[in-house]
């Protein structure tokens, strides 16, 4: 399926206001305040629900991005972002279970592996782990607006089809109901498909975290120990952890003890004695009496007592402190401190929160080096990818997953995880490796209390480095330009193999010319620009001999090429790229750290070299097709607008930055024989098809203008001969006739959004003009006329929303932020003052839609 075809109704029309639910930063403090909230807001809950009703373990919710061609992960629970990076935007026409759920508006139940597999190949090839997942369109006014989604795991008991099926009906009917409340408090939202073209996303992902399962309160009571007089007060909770009620607590010293078990009575007295030395307490453990069990028997409970001592009046010590119900968090700690295996835990985003002294010795590193860290950032031995997917398995799967690492002293370590909603702890202990064992195999469960057996061995893991080959090949094939795929290749290849440094190469007049760099020392590859084939560099001789060349070691590298100006890495890897058999240029990865390549590590290496190199050959057709529409769209728009006594004229056009950077964005000053003609229009679209509609438009308003027929009627030819043209596209206009003697004008718009009028005083306002609809919708539109007069020093800005509208943005907003543009500007330049009003959209590098303005000043004098 094309993007065309998968964009639902159209983009947003330009009359309807709208704003993103993802913002940019700058508009996160108004989205903020606004009464409306955020959007993720409307979502939570309807996504944990429905995770609670199938028995799942997260839930996700994508939502269409505001270009329409994309579905955005907006709302994630119960399964760490981390592990979604790849899959936080995909094509609305991708082959994925989201995409078809969106396109089709049918619920999908694929409860395993399997039937992932026979539906979505390639995205069981991405996420090769066992999981059962529920897809749910998401409607707000009859419109598809995104799709809910809840992962389960398949090791549970079955549920039936019905069940899951009801359970998203039911989320996704209360998720219709609050994004539609949602949309409604946003301004401007009038009619049905302004609430509906009101949800869209465009910012990262928001994490929602499921309810926690009820735990055992831990209790602390306050108390005040007199030292000198051994007395003893304390409130409520602390008189509870005692066994004591107040009425018949008389404060002594020898009721306390009389409480305390006697094992544990020299502690007490130990602690007064460790007050009075150090002026504190610090976690003092003792058993108190509890209530009798059943059986009648004495139970004691243990508790801590941590305090400072204070003087009081008199100089009288008086230790303040807490009492402490131990029998949770700190006995826990403990007991795991006994174990003689390792215990560590991974918070949800698979992050070090704890691990027991045993773990540190394990693993030759201490827990303050560790926590809040990934353990395959930390620990260089177990950065390979191999390790890392073992985590992505267990969470996705939620099954214990055990393998086989081998230290750097060459010792193995058994590992095994146990995850959960909330998290992941592991195992690690010593084992005897047998003959043919490999790090990264998987350890068979013996039994079910999922101790691994080092002896018995089983496949190895699917995944590893050639993971990153399959996710390469899903994002290369949504890059279009050069400039997507070189962003592509550094964003995939960096992260993904721990490098730091990328440089990619192309061969153009018989040297090599960079594309892409990042991470090099500013300058560093000035020297390297358009060195010849025959030169002796290694990244040239990847290229000639077709194989790449691996260094884990600056010396490696110095006694292959003596020569050569070293930067300042310590591992490298020179990549030929080589497309359909013929040479297409390199890539050269860089480690800060020396870096050995494993086999799987090389295979993976090469074959995304291959990738690349089909991407940058199938991007360097498009971008050569890109250069003739633009020809063709220059070519179209006029090159010099024509002088006008009293008026002066300017226009500014910018291409989108996305797909072929083409559109339909044109204006145009035209002689009438009562004045002169303003004329701004946008066809929908960014094609070459575009392109020449815009062209057919500016001459039928041209042809129509110069004939001297009145506004009104210019635009009602226009929008009947669009009609008739049958291109299936729309467009917006805005038509202003100007009499340059008298400065009266009459306007027409089409769906176009409003003028902006800067009178002499500086004084700037949106001319609300009553519209019509758009051209080529309705052959026998009627659109109303504006009588306007425009003051002598007066300044009007034509534009298009290109210019007023952004990716999560509201266009109400961008018509304010260029009318104060327009308001504080003072020069005498129109060329200066267009310049200014285009800025901030000049220096975007994400510019979905094209941008045109057309700024006329009136009878303007310098020093106005």
């Amino acid at each position: 399926m094309d993007d065309a075809a998968a964009v639902p109704r159209g983009e947003r029309p330009a009359d309807v206001p709208g704003r993103g639910a993802g913002e940019s930063a700058g508009a996160d403090e108004l989205r903020t305040a606004h009464p409306a909230g955020r959007i993720e807001d409307a979502l939570a809950e309807p996504v944990v629900a429905a995770v609670q009703d199938i028995g799942g373990y997260g839930g996700l919710v994508y939502l269409r991005s505001r270009d329409r061609r994309s579905l955005v992960l907006c709302v994630v629970a119960g399964v760490p972002r981390s592990l979604l990076m790849t899959w936080w935007r995909v094509p609305v026409g991708g082959a994925l279970p989201m995409s078809e759920a969106y396109r089709r508006g049918e619920s999908m139940w694929l409860p395993d592996e399997r039937a992932m597999m026979l539906r979505f190949p390639q995205f069981t090839a991405a996420l090769p782990y066992s999981f059962g997942s529920a897809f749910h369109p998401v409607h707000v006014d009859g419109e598809p607006v995104g799709v809910l989604s809840v992962l389960r795991s398949a090791a549970r008991e079955p549920v039936d089809e019905q069940t899951v099926r009801a359970a998203l009906h039911d989320a996704g009917r209360d998720m219709e109901e609050r994004l539609t409340a949602f949309a409604r408090r946003m301004p401007g939202r009038e009619g049905a498909d302004a609430v509906a073209y009101g949800i869209d996303y465009d910012d990262q992902p928001v994490s929602v975290r499921l309810p926690t399962p009820p735990a055992r309160a831990v209790s602390v009571g306050m108390v005040e120990w007199d030292l000198d007089s051994d007395r003893w007060s304390g409130d409520d909770d602390a008189l509870s952890l005692l066994g004591v009620g107040r009425e018949e607590f008389g404060g002594t010293m020898a009721e306390v003890e009389g409480r305390v078990s006697p094992e544990d009575l020299y502690e007490l007295r130990a602690a007064r004695r460790e007050a009075a030395d150090t002026g504190q307490i610090r976690g003092r453990h003792f058993r108190v009496l509890d209530e009798a069990g059943e059986d009648g028997r004495i139970r004691y409970r243990p508790v801590e007592l941590w305090g400072h001592v204070v003087r009081a009046e008199g100089a009288a010590r008086l230790l303040v402190g807490a009492l402490v119900d131990a029998a949770g968090g700190v006995t826990a700690a403990e007991a795991s401190e006994r174990l003689p295996d390792g215990v560590f835990s991974l918070d949800q985003d698979g992050r070090i929160v704890y691990a027991n002294l045993r773990c540190q010795e394990l693993l030759g590193c201490d827990l303050e080096h560790m926590l809040g860290h990934y353990p395959w950032d930390v620990l260089t031995w177990l950065r390979d990818p191999a390790y890392e997917d073992r985590y992505r398995a267990a969470m996705l799967s939620q099954e214990q997953v055990s393998y086989l690492v081998q230290d750097p002293d060459g010792v193995w370590l058994g590992f095994v995880l146990y995850p959960g909603v909330h998290g992941l702890t592991g195992r690690v202990f010593r084992t005897s490796a047998p003959a043919g064992a490999e790090p990264g195999r998987s350890l068979a469960p013996t039994g079910g209390d999922g101790a691994a057996a080092p002896s018995e061995l089983v496949a190895t893991a699917r995944a590893g480095a050639l993971y990153h080959v399959v996710q390469m090949a899903s994002v290369l094939t949504e890059a279009v330009t050069v400039r997507d795929v070189c962003l592509a290749v550094a964003e995939q290849l960096l992260p993904a193999f721990g490098a730091q440094e990328i440089a990619l190469y192309t061969i153009r007049d018989n040297g090599m010319h960079l594309l892409w760099e990042s991470g090099y020392p500013e300058h560093f590859l000035d020297s390297f620009e358009g060195v010849p084939l025959n030169a002796n560099l290694p990244g040239v001789h990847a290229l000639t001999t077709r194989l790449p060349l691996f260094f884990e070691s600056p010396e490696a590298l110095v006694n292959a090429y003596p020569q050569l100006l070293l930067d300042p890495m310590n591992a490298w890897a020179f990549l030929p790229l080589i497309a359909s058999g013929h040479p297409v240029g390199s890539c050269i990865l860089g480690w800060t750290a020396p870096h050995r390549f494993t086999p799987e590590e090389r295979t993976a290496l090469t074959a995304l070299g291959g990738l690349t190199a089909q991407a940058l050959e199938r991007a360097r057709l498009y971008d050569a097709e890109s250069a003739v529409a633009r020809g063709l769209q220059e070519g179209l728009l006029p090159h010099r607008l024509p002088a006008i006594d009293r008026m002066l004229t300017t226009g500014r056009y910018l291409p989108g930055t996305q797909g072929m950077a083409i559109g339909g964005d044109w204006y145009d000053v035209i002689r009438t024989g009562r004045g002169v003609a303003l004329v701004i229009g946008d066809v929908e679209g960014h094609s070459v098809g575009a392109a020449a509609v815009m062209g057919q438009l500016r001459s039928a308003v041209h042809a129509f203008a110069a004939s001297g027929r009145p506004p009104q009627e210019v635009i009602t030819h226009t929008n009947r001969l669009l009609v008739e043209l049958e291109t299936d596209v729309f467009a917006t206009c805005c038509y202003i006739e100007l009499d340059p003697a008298t400065g009266r004008a009459l306007a027409v718009r089409a769906g176009h959004p409003p003028p902006l009028l800067r009178h002499p005083d500086g004084h700037t306002e949106s001319l609300d003009l009553p519209g019509g609809v758009l051209l080529g919708v309705l052959p026998e539109a009627v659109y109303p006329v504006t009588a306007l007069t425009l003051a002598p020093g007066s300044v009007l800005a034509l534009y298009t929303d290109g210019l007023v509208e952004t990716p999560g943005g509201d266009i109400e907003t961008g018509i304010g932020m260029i009318r104060r543009c327009l308001a504080r500007s003072r020069t005498d330049s129109v060329e200066e003052l267009a310049d200014r009003l285009i800025r901030t959209a000049r220096r975007t590098e994400d510019r979905p839609d094209d941008v045109a303005l057309l700024l006329t000043a009136y009878d303007w004098r310098p020093g106005r």
